[in-house]
């Protein structure tokens, strides 16, 4: 077996590298190696080569102009705003060599920046970003929310080392996030990782992480050991994630189909009243109390954790972990860290996944000459003009054609909102043809009488055929159909063989319309009370039926004694007074009365549930 074989047979662990592995590991010297810390900041001349100030000199950046056009040229330069800004937050001038310096160095590392908010405002001002990220890095250490999750601007969240006993395609990868603040701002990363190994420091106790997630309603959290522990499996010895405690919670905070926490809508819209959204709010107040009783709990294990990996969506999240009184987990803490990786749902599973990802050394086998001549021709194709492929014109339409779209959409809309008089009144004033034909064309409803038939609109198919004298045999080469093949439900095929009864047999060829025998409106009508009549007496003995067997249930076991009311009594009451209620409503009134019954329901167990 090779040396390479030999070292890379099994994922590295991070905290437990072979010793041949690790006395030979070299930083990476391209891109992937970090940037060296700032330099120290020089103060600035203000005077000219023989050592005598003069008057169009600017004190502040230590230049001189031979002209006032040139002073005011530089007065007017991003050089000379930008050591303006670091004097007024007491920080003192760079040389124009350094500014040069940090606007390649800005324009080289912001596209792979894992700073979110350097991207905001205006990308196209360099002085600005640059500032930015000069107050972030004065800043660093400072107790901000959002600053605790980021690893600095312009920084790759891997750290790639080499390997004399590997090959030179093959790089080796920590994550940043692993390493101290010191160590980061030292550019120590060789010292740190021989420092954090498990046999470097055998006789005191295995260091540990605390991770925890919380997001959507549902949160995580998990210690680990930074010593696995060896399990025997198939009869050998496979280390296991040594887990010292974790714990899990899920609480429905989360509008469906909406999207959001209830506490967001609430600060936006103000406080909803639902019967979900108080239900929401309950559970909201109720996962920060487990969480925040949970962390208080665990506090001797958080205090001595090493790391501390947190991802919190959102302010309201936050605010479960951060900043009430006796927070264990503070803003300001060096060891807090964000995932350096995208992270799915909070569970005990995911937080495993996250530990393995974070602790197993990346391997990378990429080969930087063929690397780097990628990175050039993608730099030279970037920098190739670029010519805009001309849009094609749009034919301009005529007001025939014009006039013609407009009728479409108007009849449309007549016909979807079944106005049966509205569309005999604008064919007869626009001098329709009743077998108006849309445009642009409508392949699977090419007339009004193919639309209204498919829309289910018996009132509209009624007025096209007995008033404005529409033809039922009417098809097209894309739609083979008739227009009473296209109808939908019942109600819009009697509407034909309704007008048949009324026009004739003589008026239309019936059989080629494919329409079936004639039906008088007498006989339709007819046919409807009967089949309610049926529907009302079938409903009526399944109730008298399910009475009965509720008095025989109650004559077994009775619920009451003396003159109480009997079971089947109360069913009988009840439903009376339901029927009652929805006597007389529209099926979308009766809708509305049933959710605000189960609504009533809902705030009703709430409030037991709350002991009002």
């Amino acid at each position: 077996m090779s040396n390479e074989e030999q070292l890379l047979k099994r994922p590295l662990y991070v905290f437990d590298l072979p010793d041949t592995l690790l006395s030979n590991l070299v930083l990476k010297t391209g891109r992937e190696t970090p940037s060296p810390p700032e330099a120290i900041e020089t103060s600035v001349s203000t005077s000219n080569q023989d050592g005598e100030a003069t008057a169009t000199s600017c004190g502040l950046c230590g230049t001189n102009s031979t002209t006032v056009g040139e002073q005011r040229a530089h007065v007017r330069s991003d050089f000379h705003r930008f050591n303006l800004k670091r004097k007024i937050a007491g920080r003192a001038a760079v040389l124009e060599a350094e500014f040069e310096k940090m606007l390649e160095d800005l324009n080289e590392s912001i596209s792979g920046s894992e700073n979110d908010s350097e991207s905001s405002g205006d990308d196209n001002d360099p002085l600005s970003t640059l500032l930015r990220r000069k107050a972030r890095i004065a800043n660093e250490n400072a107790e901000s929310p959002n600053q605790v999750f980021r690893m600095g601007p312009g920084k790759a969240p891997i750290i790639w080392y080499s390997s004399p006993l590997l090959p030179p395609t093959i790089s080796l990868g920590v994550y940043r996030a692993l390493f101290s603040h010191t160590e980061r701002e030292e550019a120590d990363y060789i010292s740190g990782l021989q420092s954090s190994q498990l046999k470097a420091k055998p006789e005191e106790k295995p260091p540990h992480i605390f991770m925890c997630m919380i997001g959507g309603g549902h949160f995580a959290a998990m210690v680990v050991s930074h010593a696995p522990k060896n399990v025997k499996k198939q009869g050998a010895m496979e280390r296991e994630v040594t887990v010292l405690a974790h714990k899990t919670f899920h609480r429905y905070t989360t509008r469906r189909k909406q999207g959001g926490a209830q506490s967001s809508n609430d600060s936006a819209k103000g406080n909803a009243q639902s019967a979900g959204a108080q239900i929401r709010r309950y559970n909201e107040a109720m996962l920060t109390t487990e969480v925040r009783d949970l962390l208080a709990s665990w506090k001797e294990l958080i205090d001595t954790a090493k790391l501390i990996f947190v991802r919190a969506t959102g302010s309201a999240n936050r605010r479960t972990l951060f900043g009430y009184e006796d927070a264990l987990l503070r803003n300001n803490d060096p060891r807090i860290r964000g995932f350096p990786f995208t992270t799915r749902r909070a569970t005990q599973s995911e937080l495993l996944r996250c530990f393995i990802e974070l602790t197993r050394m990346k391997i990378s086998r990429i080969d930087e000459a063929a690397l780097a001549a990628l990175a050039e021709g993608s730099k030279k194709a970037a920098e190739a003009p670029t010519v805009k492929p001309s849009k094609p014109e749009v034919p301009k339409l005529t007001k025939e054609e014009e006039a013609q779209i407009l009728h479409s959409t108007q009849l449309t809309a007549l016909i979807r909102r079944s106005k049966a008089a509205a569309l005999l009144s604008y064919l007869a004033t626009n001098k329709l043809s009743p077998d108006f034909q849309f445009s642009p064309p409508n392949h699977h409803s090419p007339t009004l009488l193919h639309f209204a038939a498919s829309s289910n609109s018996p009132a509209v198919v009624s007025a096209l055929l007995t008033k404005a004298g529409s033809d039922p045999t009417s098809t097209s080469p894309q739609q083979p159909k008739t227009p009473f093949e296209l109808a939908g439900d019942r109600a819009t095929r009697d509407a034909f063989r309704v007008a048949r009864a009324e026009l004739g047999e003589s008026k239309w060829g019936w059989t080629k319309a494919r329409v079936p025998t004639a039906l008088t409106k007498k006989q339709a009508e007819e046919r409807e009370r009967r089949e309610k009549a049926d529907n009302e007496k079938e409903e009526k003995a399944r109730r008298q039926k399910e009475l009965e067997k509720l008095k025989q249930q109650e004559a077994k076991n009775p619920t009451k004694a003396g003159g109480g009311r009997s079971l089947a009594s109360s069913i009988v009451m009840g439903l009376s007074r339901r029927e009652e209620e929805e006597k007389g409503l529209t099926p979308e009134a009766k809708a509305r009365l049933e959710r605000e019954r189960r609504a009533r329901a809902a705030e009703e167990r709430i409030r037991k549930m709350q002991g009002k």
